[in-house]
């Protein structure tokens, strides 16, 4: 099985937690919006890169094409940092990247999956900062797409009754995936005990949700 990262918009700003996602990929695709040359720089040095020049990326970027037509991995891949240049006739691609909105976006047409990861820049508005990972198995082609939810300014090491609903949420659903606790302590920037107590409570206690398990963690523990 092979990985690909897969981003987009970082506008000149590589987060410590992507490059540790990315360091795990065996390609990275960047659609646009680099900014920097010292971040593509970077970049290169994690993974064998494709990237694509966005509307943003000015003079230094005038060597990277505005559009990608490659093989990788096994999979016919079309990438473009604006979904509006995307030809009407994708066939023959089994994934058409593109990124511009900062908003994350999967779905298929036909044998197509069009992406967008989303921005794992600089967090614009109330928009979450994300990123993709896709697994290919390369005997049978098939591609399946890891959002990845990049933790959030401050977010780190913050107390129990600090934890948004909607960082619980995150939580329970990478519980759901089978993520270890090291693993969400370090992606959410927990203390250990604070994961180990999240996931117990949601494991323990069937049909909980993010809310329910906020709500526990705020009760005062039994003396």
């Amino acid at each position: 099985m092979k990985k690909i990262g897969i981003l987009s918009d970082t506008h000149g700003r590589l987060r410590e937690e992507v490059v540790e996602i990315l360091r795990g990929c065996d390609v990275i695709l960047h659609a646009g919006d680099i900014n920097t040359p010292q971040a593509l720089a970077r970049l290169r040095e994690l993974a064998p890169l494709y990237a694509v020049r966005g509307n943003a990326d000015r003079e230094w970027a005038d060597a990277l094409p505005q559009t990608l037509s490659e093989e990788i991995c096994g999979l016919r891949i079309f990438m473009v940092h604006n979904k509006k240049e995307i030809p009407a006739d994708v066939t023959g691609y089994d994934l058409v990247v593109y990124g511009h909105s900062h908003k994350f976006e999967e779905r298929r047409e036909g044998n197509c999956l069009f992406l967008n990861p989303g921005s794992c820049g600089p967090r614009r508005f109330s928009q979450p900062v994300t990123m993709a990972v896709a697994e290919v198995t390369a005997e049978m082609g098939d591609i399946r797409v890891i959002r990845k939810d990049i933790v959030q300014e401050g977010a780190g090491r913050k107390k129990e009754g600090q934890l948004s609903t909607e960082s619980l949420h995150l939580i329970l659903r990478d519980v759901d995936r089978g993520k270890s606790v090291s693993d969400i302590a370090v992606k959410y920037g927990l203390a250990k005990e604070t994961a180990e107590q999240i996931c117990r409570l949601y494991l323990t206690h069937p049909g909980i949700d993010a809310a329910g398990v906020k709500e526990k963690m705020a009760m005062p523990r039994d003396r």
